[in-house]
C-alpha cells in the first residue's frame, strides 16, 4: 500500500514538472482520505485506493490473512455482501474554469455505482476498461464528496444467471467452496476468472477500486492516444518508414499544431484545424539511423521515445508519449510443401524466431499488492532464464502497463489471451457491448508494445465445447438441448469470431489474431492430428501418461504442458505450522486446487525416485521430478524444430503460496524447474536421449549461421574413473536443429553397471562450454549414489556473496539453502562430477556472519534409503 502512496505522490510531482515545462496539467490525483464500510452498518475504516475490500480488511485488522493456512475459508462472506467507500475532494473556483472535468476510473472491481455529491454518475460493471464522465456540472468549489457503491459480483452474478434463463459452464469456479453448490456465477461478471478460483488458485472474490482514480481537466483540446504505426524498416540503412496516428479531443473548434518529437528533439510540425469532438491526423515520418528491436537472445532492445504535442498560439496544450521498437512480428501459418499440414511460428524481423517460455497468470489474487519490483522480478528471471515469450493467459487480467514496458525492456514477446477462459459466456446486447468496449481499450492501450506479437481469444473453449463433434469436448454440450445449445454457440461465434478479430483489424496494423488456444484452426478442433495450429497437452498430469510421453506428441506450437511441484520448504514454513508439515494434511491439501494433485505428485514420484521419509526432503525431491520432466518436454520441442517452433510451459509464476505448475513460487523463490528451464532455453544446446539402447544427440541453435563445435563425451564411475571417452566433432545447425550423433549403446567397448555409471556430453566452440548434459541409464531410485565427500567455502565479496563448492564423488541434484534470507542462487539443484570445483554467487542481503550461520546443502542421496 506504501508503494501505492508513493505512486500518487510521484504523479503529483511529474504534474507539477509538466507545469513547470508549459504543458497544461490535466490529472488530479483523487487524495488518499478514503474511507470504506459494509453497507448497512455504521463503521467507517480507512481504506487505500487503489486497493481491494479484502486488503483493507486485513489493514483495518478484522481479517486474517486469507493465505495463511485455511484462513481463505473464513473470508468467503465478503463477497456476498455490498461494500462502499468515500472520499473528499476539495477544489477551488479556479479548478471549476476549465471547459472540462471529467472523473477517471481506470479500473473498478467490477459492478459500482458512481455518486459526486448524491448524483449518480456512472454504472460501471467491467473490470478490464477505465471509465470517463463528465463531472463538471456536479463539482462545486470547496468540498465534494465522492462516493463508490460496489455491489456484490456473486449476488450480481446469480442475478444475471436467473435472468439469462440457465447456468453455463465455468470449469474452475470453485462455487462450493463459495457457499453457493452448483451456481458457478464468474461467466456472468467482466471479471478475472481465477477470482472465483482455479486449479490453482483460491476462490477470494474482490471488490474494489484497483486501479487509479482522478480529475481529468482540460480546456480547449487534448490528445487522447498516439498510435505509431510501422511500415518498414531497412535494417541496412537503418532507415523506417512510419505513421504517428494522434487522436484529439477538442471542446472549440480552430486551428493548433501538432509537433512530433523524437527521444526529445522536435522532428515533424503539423498544422491541424479541429473540429469540436473527435479528431484524427496521421503524420508520416522517415527516421534515419535506426536499430531493429529483437527477442531477448538474438540481438539488442532499443526503444525510441516518440511524442506528440497538441499546440496553439505557441502554448503546449497537451502531450503525450510512447516508446516504440523497431521491429514486425508476424504470426506465419503455411501450407506445408507435402502432407496436409500447416506451420506455426512467429516471424520477428524477417527471421523464423522458436518461442521458448512459459504460461502468464497474475502475480497475486489481490491485484493492487503487486509491486513494480515483483513485476520486474518476474519478467527479468524470465529473460535470465533465457526466455523470449510469456502468454498472459485469458482467466486473469490484461497487464498493467509497467508489465509491457518490463516485455518490451527485455526481449519478451507477449502472446496475449483476451480475457476468456474455461467457460462459455452469455450474448446480450448489453454484454457484447460491454466486451467490443474492453477490447477496444485494451488493444489500443497496448498495441505500441513492441513485445506484442499475438491476440488470442480464448484459453479452451473451442476444444472443450468442440462444437459439430459429440465424441469431443469436456461433456459441456451434452448438458443442453439444441434450443440451449444454439444460444450458447452464436454467442461463441460472435464474440470470438467477429467481435474480437474485427477490434484487432480496426485498431492495429495487421497484428496476428487466434481465435482460441489450443486449435488445429478454424473450424478444426486441436489435437486431432496436431499437424497444424498449437496444442495443450496434458497427457502427463491430468492423464498420468508417462513422461516419455513428451518425446511422444508433437506440434506445431506446444503452448501449454506442465507437471507440478511443492515450494521449498522455507516458502511453506511461511504458511503453515508444523502441524501441517504432511502433504495429506487439511492445510496442504487446501493449498493444492487440482484436485488429488498432492498424491498425483507422490505416484509419479514413485515411479522415478525413492520417496523420503522426511517432509522437507520429499519436497524437494518433488521439485527434481517436475524440473526434470519440463526439461525433457522442452528440450523435445526445441530438437523438433523447424516443425515445432514453440514450447511455452505452465506456468512460470503463481498468485498465492501453493503447490502448482509454477517455476518461480508466490514468494519469489525460483524452484528447481526453473533452473533447469534457463539451461534448456539457451540459444544453443544439445539434448541426449537415450532410448532403444542407443544414445542419440540432437544440437540445436536458434542463431542464425552454422557453427562448427565439438561434443566431449565421458563415460565414469561415481567416484571419477573414465570408462569411455570421445570428442565428436559437430556442426550445429542455422537456427534449426538436426541429430549430430548416434551410437548403438552396444557397441561401447566397455562393461558397465547401468545404475553406477554417468555419461556427460559437453558442447564447445573453441574452450568455451556452451552446455552440459549428464546422463543416466537407470532411474534415480536405483543408482547407487555415494556419499559426495561436499566442501563449501563462502567468500564476501560486498555486494554478493561467492559459495565455493567441491565434490570429491558424484554429487546428484544439489541445493542450496539459505535459511536466513531469500536469495536468488546463480545457480542450484545441479551436478557435480568427481573432482569438480564449483563457484555459485547470490547477493550479499544480510552480513557474511549471518549468512553463513543459515547456509547449507541439500543432495539427492541425503533423501534415500
Amino acid at each position: 500500500m506504501k508503494s501505492l502512496r508513493l505512486l500518487s505522490a510521484i504523479l503529483y510531482v511529474l504534474i507539477s514538472l509538466n507545469t513547470q515545462a508549459g504543458v497544461v496539467p490535466y490529472k488530479t490525483i483523487i487524495p488518499q482520505d478514503w474511507k470504506f464500510r459494509q453497507v448497512a452498518t455504521d463503521v467507517w475504516m480507512p481504506a487505500t485506493v487503489p486497493g481491494t475490500v479484502h486488503t483493507d480488511l486485513i489493514a483495518a485488522g478484522r481479517i486474517e490473512d486469507p493465505y495463511y493456512r485455511q484462513n481463505e475459508l473464513r473470508v468467503q462472506w465478503i463477497d456476498k455482501v455490498n461494500w462502499e467507500y468515500k472520499t473528499k475532494i476539495i477544489l477551488t473556483k479556479e479548478d471549476l474554469q476549465r471547459n472540462n472535468i471529467r472523473l477517471v476510473f481506470e479500473g473498478l472491481d467490477t459492478w459500482a455505482h458512481v455518486y459526486l455529491n448524491g448524483n449518480l454518475l456512472l454504472k460501471a460493471d467491467n473490470m478490464f476498461v477505465t471509465w470517463r464522465v463528465d463531472a463538471k456540472p456536479f463539482l462545486k468549489a470547496g468540498e465534494n464528496e465522492l462516493k463508490v457503491l460496489l455491489f456484490s459480483p456473486v449476488m450480481k452474478g446469480l442475478e444475471q444467471q436467473e435472468t439469462f434463463g440457465f447456468p453455463l459452464p465455468a470449469s474452475n469456479d470453485q462455487s462450493e467452496t463459495g457457499g453457493l453448490g452448483a451456481n458457478q456465477v464468474s461467466i456472468f461478471t467482466r471479471k478475472a476468472g481465477y477470482h472465483f478460483g482455479w486449479d490453482w488458485g483460491p476462490r477470494l472474490v474482490t471488490s474494489g477500486i484497483w486501479k487509479p482514480v482522478y480529475l481529468e481537466s482540460w480546456d480547449n483540446a487534448r490528445i487522447s492516444d498516439l498510435y505509431i504505426i510501422q511500415h518498414n524498416t531497412n535494417v541496412r540503412s537503418g532507415t523506417a518508414e512510419l505513421t504517428a496516428e494522434i487522436e484529439m479531443e477538442a471542446s472549440i473548434a480552430g486551428e493548433y499544431s501538432l509537433n512530433l518529437l523524437i527521444d526529445g528533439k522536435i522532428f515533424a510540425t503539423e498544422a491541424c484545424f479541429l473540429v469540436a469532438g473527435l479528431n484524427r491526423q496521421k503524420v508520416n515520418m522517415s527516421i534515419s539511423g535506426t536499430k531493429l528491436w529483437w527477442p531477448n537472445g538474438l540481438g539488442e532492445q532499443p526503444l525510441y521515445r516518440i511524442s506528440a504535442e497538441l499546440t496553439a498560439s505557441g502554448n503546449v496544450l497537451d502531450s503525450i508519449s510512447q516508446n516504440i521498437g523497431l521491429r514486425t512480428i508476424k504470426m506465419i501459418r503455411k501450407p506445408d510443401a507435402k502432407g496436409p499440414g500447416e506451420s506455426f511460428f512467429f516471424e520477428v524481423n524477417g527471421r523464423p524466431v522458436f518461442a521458448k517460455g512459459a504460461n502468464y497468470i497474475p502475480n497475486d489474487v489481490f491485484l493492487t499488492r503487486v509491486k513494480p519490483e515483483t513485476y520486474e522480478f518476474i519478467v527479468k528471471s524470465a529473460a535470465e532464464a533465457n526466455m523470449n515469450m510469456l502468454r498472459v493467459w485469458g482467466g486473469g487480467v490484461y497487464e498493467s502497463d509497467l508489465f509491457y514496458d518490463l516485455c518490451d525492456k527485455y526481449g519478451i514477446m507477449v502472446w496475449q489471451d483476451f480475457m476468456f477462459a474455461c467457460s462459455m459466456y452469455p450474448g446480450g446486447e448489453e454484454f457484447l457491448n460491454s466486451i467490443r468496449h474492453e477490447a477496444e481499450d485494451n488493444v489500443k492501450r497496448l498495441r505500441n508494445h513492441a513485445c506484442m506479437a499475438l491476440w488470442c481469444g480464448n484459453n479452451e473453449i473451442e476444444i472443450a465445447w468442440a462444437q459439430g463433434r459429440e465424441d469431443r469436448g469436456w461433456g459441456w454440450k451434452q448438458n443442453y438441448n439444441q434450443q440451449q445449445r444454439h444460444i450458447i454457440w452464436k454467442a461463441y461465434d460472435t464474440i470470438f469470431h467477429h467481435i474480437l478479430p474485427k477490434v484487432v483489424e480496426t485498431y492495429t496494423d495487421r497484428q496476428p489474431y487466434w481465435h482460441s488456444s489450443p486449435s488445429a484452426g478454424m473450424g478444426k478442433l486441436a489435437n486431432d492430428d496436431n499437424v497444424s495450429g498449437d496444442m495443450h497437452y496434458w497427457g502427463v498430469w491430468h492423464g498420468q501418461h508417462p513422461f516419455s510421453d513428451f518425446r511422444k506428441y508433437k506440434a506445431r506450437f506446444m503452448s501449454e504442458y506442465g507437471f507440478q511441484s511443492f515450494p521449498e520448504f522455507n516458502s511453506v514454513k511461511k504458511y503453515t505450522v508444523p502441524e501441517d508439515w504432511n502433504i495429506e494434511s487439511a492445510v496442504m491439501a487446501s493449498h493444492q486446487r487440482s484436485g488429488i494433485g498432492n498424491l498425483r505428485i507422490k505416484q509419479y514420484m514413485e515411479q522415478d525416485y525413492q520417496i523420503p521419509g522426511s517432509f522437507e526432503h520429499l519436497l524437494y525431491v518433488g521439485q527434481l521430478l517436475q524440473a526434470n520432466a519440463i526439461k525433457m518436454a522442452m528440450k523435445t520441442h526445441r530438437s523438433e524444430m523447424p516443425y515445432c517452433m514453440g514450447s511455452l510451459y505452465w506456468q512460470i509464476n503463481d498468485c498465492w503460496p501453493v503447490a502448482s505448475w509454477s517455476g518461480i513460487d508466490y514468494y519469489g523463490k525460483w524452484k528447481a524447474l526453473h533452473y533447469f528451464a534457463k539451461e534448456a532455453c539457451k540459444n544453443q544446446i544439445i539434448n541426449v536421449v537415450v532410448e532403444k539402447e542407443k544414445l542419440l544427440i540432437y544440437g540445436v541453435s536458434d542463431l542464425p549461421e552454422k557453427i562448427s563445435a565439438v561434443i566431449r563425451l565421458n563415460l565414469a564411475d561415481f567416484n571419477g574413473l573414465s570408462l569411455w571417452n570421445r570428442p565428436v566433432k559437430v556442426t550445429l545447425p542455422a537456427n534449426n536443429s538436426t541429430l549430430v550423433y548416434s551410437i548403438d549403446l552396444k557397441e561401447l567397448p566397455v562393461k558397465f553397471r547401468e545404475n553406477e555409471v554417468f555419461l556427460t556430453a559437453t558442447l564447445a566452440i573453441g574452450s568455451r562450454e556452451i552446455d552440459q548434459e549428464f546422463v543416466y541409464f537407470a532411474k534415480p531410485k536405483d543408482l547407487k549414489l555415494p556419499d559426495p565427500g561436499l566442501k563449501t567455502r563462502i567468500s564476501d565479496k560486498g555486494d554478493h556473496f561467492v559459495i565455493e563448492i567441491i565434490s570429491d564423488r558424484l554429487c546428484k541434484n544439489l541445493m542450496l539453502i539459505s535459511d536466513n534470507t531469500d536469495v536468488i542462487f546463480s545457480d542450484n539443484y545441479f551436478d557435480m562430477q568427481p573432482g569438480e570445483t564449483r563457484l555459485v554467487t547470490c547477493p550479499a542481503t544480510i552480513r557474511w556472519e549471518d549468512f553463513e550461520k543459515g547456509f547449507r546443502v541439500l543432495h539427492l542421496k541425503q533423501t534415500m534409503r
